[in-house]
């Protein structure tokens, strides 16, 4: 039997969010798959998947992007972790964090959802909030703005900059979870730098 884990990246659809702070998710998969110089394709559980291996004989990476919006990605989730009859401790959530600075990480398994529609009803429809999460920080919004407004708005051209690096450490984040386990990889990830 294949080692094969499904890597979420959580985010809206369509080129109206691709570039929001809501979306860091999808980027940080899209990166996961460039790495290995892999394509999107359409799947029947209403996401785009592209297959690939953490590296050659290793595990099986199904990297996905819900076609459907943020609160709606529990669905797609369920849908594919039946397809490819994996439990929810084969799940790794990527998605962003309100309650983390922006260019900062935090690994976890379950838990509450902190407000986060998307986990929510990935937890909701899983039955169990016992996956893997690569939160990725976006820290919360200036003075009064309204944190839904917040996560919706582009990234400022100063995070900009880092955004590439951050999103390259959640990458990186997301294979040391399938090669070392969860705990290993938090104590590479959350080592003071």
């Amino acid at each position: 039997m294949v080692d094969t884990w499904l890597i979420m990246g959580l985010g809206n659809p369509g080129p109206r969010y691709e570039r929001t702070r809501h979306n860091v998710g999808q980027l940080v998969v899209d990166e996961i798959a460039a790495r290995r110089s892999e394509s999107w394709k359409q799947h029947k559980a209403g996401a785009r998947v592209a297959e690939t291996w953490l590296r050659p004989g290793g595990p099986k990476l199904v990297l996905a992007k819900s076609n459907g919006f943020m609160n709606t990605s529990g669905g797609p989730t369920s849908a594919l972790a039946a397809f490819y009859s994996m439990a929810p401790d084969r799940v790794v959530v990527v998605h962003d964090e309100l309650d983390i600075p922006f260019d900062a990480l935090k690994l976890k398994t379950g838990g509450g959802h902190g407000g986060h529609n998307g986990i929510r009803d990935i937890a909701k429809a899983l039955g169990t909030p016992e996956f893997a999460r690569v939160r990725v920080g976006i820290g919360r919004p200036p003075g009064r703005q309204d944190p839904a407004d917040w996560v919706l708005s582009e990234f400022s051209p100063t995070e900009r900059r880092t955004l590439p690096i951050l999103v390259a450490d959640a990458a990186d984040a997301v294979e040391l979870i399938v090669a070392e386990g969860l705990t290993a990889a938090q104590q590479k990830v959350h080592a003071p730098r």
